[in-house]
């Protein structure tokens, strides 16, 4: 255990913890966390996990936009208003459901991503675990991409990440990620149960 997996993984349960709880500061804890666990995987030479990080930045500053400025613009004022009325606002995201047909398609892509990265990753990274450590990678894509756009099967896609992560991060010694993502695997179960109540109350 070192410090740079302490702080990362500090900041990176924070974003998670957050994000269960629909909050918009999960991405800026989420951004710094990544980076330092960017760090911390390619020293470990787990590069799928390295690279997703950067994926993660890049996608938690899309994120925060997203959640607070990416809503459908409200209505216009009827016809007959006379009234001129200043430029609508853009609202806040809604949780919404993917669907059955977005989420299989979503499921079959990040397979095949996982398949093909594994052996790439196997012949030119040198991974030391190709196919669990490409798994983590594509389904986080997915996981992300759907929590980016708050639609509510993104933690059924948490829940599969973080019961790969677990036995990963066992076999590599990260002791303290792997419990970790036992915490976050419980939190994927508890925000799916949230958002549920948040959506049905939207």
């Amino acid at each position: 255990m070192t410090p740079l997996e302490i702080f990362a993984n500090a900041f990176a349960g924070a974003s998670i913890l957050l994000a269960g709880r629909n909050n918009v500061h999960t991405w800026w804890t989420g951004i710094v966390g990544c980076g330092l666990f960017a760090v911390f995987f390619w020293e470990g030479k787990l590069p799928g996990d390295a690279i997703l990080q950067l994926f993660f930045i890049a996608a938690s500053i899309y994120g925060w936009w997203a959640w607070m400025r990416g809503g459908s613009e409200p209505s216009s004022a009827p016809a007959r208003e006379q009234t001129p009325r200043p430029p609508a606002e853009r609202q806040e995201l809604p949780i919404r459901r993917a669907g059955p047909r977005l989420t299989a398609l979503a499921a079959l892509g990040g397979l095949a991503f996982t398949i093909a990265w594994a052996l790439l990753v196997a012949r030119t990274l040198h991974s030391a675990a190709p196919i669990p450590d490409s798994a983590v990678l594509a389904f986080s894509v997915v996981g992300q991409i759907l929590l980016m756009r708050r639609r509510i099967e993104n933690w059924w896609f948490w829940v599969l990440v973080n019961t790969v992560s677990v036995p990963l991060y066992l076999s590599r010694g990260y002791y303290l990620s792997a419990g970790l993502y036992v915490v976050y695997w419980v939190n994927a179960i508890v925000s799916l149960r949230h958002w549920r109540r948040l959506m049905a109350a939207s």
